[in-house]
């Protein structure tokens, strides 16, 4: 979303007077799918723009800890176990950071130890993020062999001025090698581009699409690039395109995508019927996900309630606390009142919206306690409400953040 249409609103009274009441605790009557995300935290460099917990490597490379730290997060999954005993999981993610500096051996044994401590279905998607500057077509081979079947390139560019001021460690020449070899042993494949870059054109963001589009994968992210807080980028902000240079930018980027067949599913993401990633469809449907590794954040439902979670963030720190089974560094429970906002600020990130009933099922809130916020963003013409189905509005879609202001409560 570009800057023009992200604008921050004051939140009127809902319509009808006060928020109607909300139970006491959530009154859930069975689980939500279950996904786990596993985070990997070293990168061969840290990008200007980026705030993940990402930790970059010292001069030389060479100091990743793979053995430990895969022993500390298969011991971390096994102390989570009681959590989310005897529940299926249906995707796993392995997100960084770069996961693709693992080594193949390393990731199979990871994939090897989660397999026998959960039970895995036997078609789960089970996604590994890369980097072009850490492709090897041996290593890609043995990551398939060992069980990833979907892999997310970052490839932002294929520009090679552009990537240089966004400080990534490949060039264009080395995208499109990574994606000839990506697509060599993985069916599914996604691309993650950047469009707002410093000084970029218009039809620079469509060159770098159409380049992306001519290679035939089934999945496409497109972000726009946001200045993060404590960033290099945001303590010296780059000259960027105006928020209506780059609003144009989303709306070409969007309508080319229409035109070649994909389907805009997801505020940043488009695929092609049927190819929808399933782990982030479970994050926006407000489903379960533990989290594992460094920094990993979790969201876990039971009769007692949801409760959400963080791993301890810093690399050194949590392989200290494998020594002693002390991975969690923040858990929490949510409370009833912040429940319709956490579900709405991911439910309404999808462009077809969610079914009536999926919010009582994900919360243990009934809908009838947010039927004034409901009517209210119906009024503002946020949202569109059927007999079985609530999702957003064009406009909705375009003033995301105002939409959400609408369900906050004290």
């Amino acid at each position: 979303m570009s800057e023009r249409r992200i604008i921050p609103l004051a939140v009127a009274p809902a319509a009808g007077g006060s928020p109607a009441a909300l139970p006491e605790r959530p009154q859930l009557k069975a689980s939500p799918p279950l996904a786990l995300y596993v985070h990997y935290p070293w990168c061969v460099k840290k990008c200007p723009y980026c705030d993940f917990n990402s930790h970059a490597l010292r001069a030389g490379g060479g100091d990743i800890p793979e053995q430990a730290y895969i022993d500390a997060l298969i011991a971390d999954l096994e102390t989570a176990l009681p959590q989310v005993w005897g529940r299926r999981v249906h995707s796993v993610f392995i997100g960084g950071g770069t996961p693709s500096l693992m080594s193949a051996a390393g990731l199979d044994r990871l994939l090897t130890g989660i397999r026998t401590l959960l039970p895995l279905d036997p078609l789960a998607e089970i996604t590994l993020e890369a980097n072009p500057g850490t492709v090897e077509a041996g290593r890609f081979r043995d990551y398939r062999a060992a069980g990833v079947n979907r892999l997310s390139l970052g490839i932002q560019s294929f520009n090679d001025s552009h990537l240089e001021r966004l400080g990534r460690i490949h060039g264009g020449d080395e995208a499109r090698r990574a994606i000839d070899t990506a697509l060599a042993h993985f069916e599914r494949v996604n691309l993650d581009l950047m469009y707002a870059l410093p000084e970029q054109s218009l039809a620079e963001a469509l060159a770098d699409l159409d380049t992306a589009l001519a290679f035939g994968v089934s999945h496409l992210s497109a972000y726009h690039l946001t200045l993060e807080p404590n960033t290099p980028f945001a303590h010296s902000p780059p000259p960027l395109p105006d928020a209506d240079a780059s609003a144009d930018m989303q709306d070409a980027i969007e309508a080319r995508l229409a035109a070649a067949g994909f389907r805009h599913y997801e505020t940043s993401a488009f695929a092609r019927p049927g190819q929808e990633c399933r782990h982030n469809l479970n994050y926006w449907a407000f489903g379960d996900y533990l989290g594992i590794g460094a920094g990993a954040h979790g969201k876990l439902s039971s009769h007692e309630g949801i409760v959400r979670e963080m791993r301890h963030k810093h690399p050194g720190r949590y392989l200290e606390g494998a020594q002693k089974g002390d991975f969690v560094q923040e858990r929490r429970d949510v409370g009833v009142a912040e429940l319709p906002f956490e579900f709405m600020m991911n439910a309404l990130r999808l462009t077809d919206g969610f079914p009536r009933r999926l919010f009582a099922d994900r919360t243990g809130v009934p809908l009838a306690a947010i039927e004034a916020e409901l009517a209210d963003a119906r009024r503002r013409g946020l949202i569109e409400i059927t007999a079985d189905h609530i999702r957003p509005t064009e406009q909705g879609r375009h003033f995301l953040n105002d939409l959400l202001t609408l369900f906050l409560r004290d």
